[in-house]
């Protein structure tokens, strides 16, 4: 008697997590799309002609946002101001005058995974071993593992097998670091061989990645701390510490700063989802961030098709109540994204307010998994809603959001302005030795891939193309 109402309960809460989880990774474009499609296809949905606040619900003006939220509690707080905007300026087709669209829209270079690699190492390969490391990362899956023996690689091409392996340790120290092993296992012992050069590894952590991961997965604290003469509680620690800092799937992580792999080529960034600036125009004044929801009036279940669920053909009322309940999950999932991207972005938008007024050099290091227990969500919650969205700071560049968790694009912009302002030019261990003097603590080979990821030449071949005078 108890099973019919729990098992009805169950998949309507799976389907509204499911739908909600879907809408969430919409770019605010394909969110305007798939309403579209919605409301051509199920006549229990309806759009009203009036604009509402999506927070607070009140019929709003004919144009701007909502008076209410889009204003501070309190003018001396410093905290940004985030609300959800029906702003449909950006998104409906009418006559928009030309300066409405950014000045300096942001296009993105679009490379795929082995393209992205290949750069950052190819300026330091000989011409020979360029088509190797080519060679070897089109042999990656999605994941980023080899999916071909060195030893298969050395047969095909003719090279000794140890050639074959100094190039594979090489891929793998690049961006995203891990990237061309074998399983995760060895991704992660490369990322830790990695961050030993500049932070201190909890002692056993190579040896719980080396042994027992599977135990470590099922919470098996105890069993572990008792084969390394340990506590439960410091496993427990390491257990975090792997969380926070290794990805045992590199392919998966959104490497460099705006490169991705679903990225359209040739994709021109002129229609935001978030918009930052400052209240009134006045850089003294909090950050505003209008989360664009690409609507023109309300989206609601049509009450007349509801009401008229009592007077239908029975063999037709299965489907009209069908009809009304995709309509309702719908308009509720949509508030349901609306909600997670505004803790989002309140979040995030504080961690990285420096980076937004201040510019590259700014970007403080952020990873997805801190955010997502800062948040209590899980961390692909995070990566949905990140996913393919598009920011416009203060300065009118538009940005993806993704670009707030490149942990690399400050020391990447410092050394490409050591680059520039150079006199001679600097090797990658003078670079290390100017970093350090400002408190930076990154390995050479660290120096070496950021100068590539930035298209810069080594020194040697920066002195050959330097101009005689």
């Amino acid at each position: 008697m108890l099973q019919t109402p729990y098992q009805h309960t169950s998949i309507s809460t799976s389907a509204h997590l499911a739908q909600t989880m879907t809408l969430l990774s919409l770019s605010a474009t394909e969110l305007a799309e798939k309403i579209e499609s919605e409301l051509s296809t199920n006549p229990a949905l309806e759009m009203v002609e009036e604009r509402r606040c999506p927070m607070c619900k009140r019929l709003l003006p004919p144009t701007g946002s909502c008076p209410k939220c889009s204003q501070p509690e309190s003018y001396e707080s410093t905290e940004p101001i985030v609300f959800i905007s029906p702003r449909d300026d950006f998104y409906i087709a009418s006559s928009k005058s030309s300066d409405e669209i950014p000045e300096e829209p942001y296009a993105p270079e679009s490379v795929d995974l082995p393209t992205y690699v290949l750069t950052q190492m190819a300026g330091d390969l000989a011409k020979e071993d360029r088509l190797l490391a080519a060679y070897i990362l089109n042999n990656l899956d999605e994941d980023g593992f080899l999916t071909t023996s060195p030893m298969e690689i050395a047969r095909y091409h003719h090279r000794a097998p140890s050639e074959i392996t100094a190039i594979i340790e090489r891929i793998k120290r690049c961006d995203p670091i891990g990237v061309g092993s074998a399983n995760p296992k060895e991704a992660m012992l490369t990322q830790l061989d990695v961050l030993e050069e500049t932070m201190r590894i909890p002692a056993h952590t190579r040896e719980i990645v080396q042994d027992h991961l599977s135990k470590l997965s099922q919470h098996h604290f105890a069993e572990i701390a008792k084969e390394l003469s340990t506590t439960a509680t410091n496993v427990q620690r390491i257990g975090d510490f792997i969380s926070e800092n290794l990805n045992p799937f590199p392919a998966r992580a959104h490497w460099g700063d705006v490169h991705s792999p679903h990225t359209e080529n040739g994709q021109v960034f002129h229609q935001p989802d978030i918009l930052v600036y400052h209240l009134n125009e006045n850089p003294e004044n909090p950050l505003v961030v209008e989360i664009i929801l690409p609507i023109r009036g309300t989206l609601r279940v049509n009450p007349l098709f509801k009401a008229s669920l009592k007077e239908v053909e029975e063999q037709k009322a299965d489907e009209w109540r069908e009809d009304i309940e995709k309509a309702s999950l719908l308009v509720k999932c949509i508030q349901q994204r609306s909600n997670a991207l505004k803790l989002l972005l309140e979040k995030l938008v504080v961690y990285q307010k420096d980076y937004i007024v201040g510019g590259d050099k700014e970007m403080q290091p952020l990873t997805r998994a801190v955010l997502a227990r800062e948040l209590d969500v899980h961390e692909s919650t995070i990566s949905r809603a990140v996913s393919g969205k598009t920011i416009q700071l203060p300065n009118r560049k538009i940005v993806p959001l993704s670009i707030f968790f490149d942990r690399s694009l400050s020391h990447r912009t410092l050394i490409r302005e050591m680059i520039d302002a150079e006199d001679h030019p600097l090797s990658d261990s003078e670079i290390k030795d100017m970093l350090e003097v400002q408190g930076i603590q990154i390995a050479r080979r660290t120096v070496a891939k950021y100068r590539s990821m930035e298209g810069i030449l080594p020194a040697h071949l920066r002195h050959m193309s330097r101009p005689t005078r």
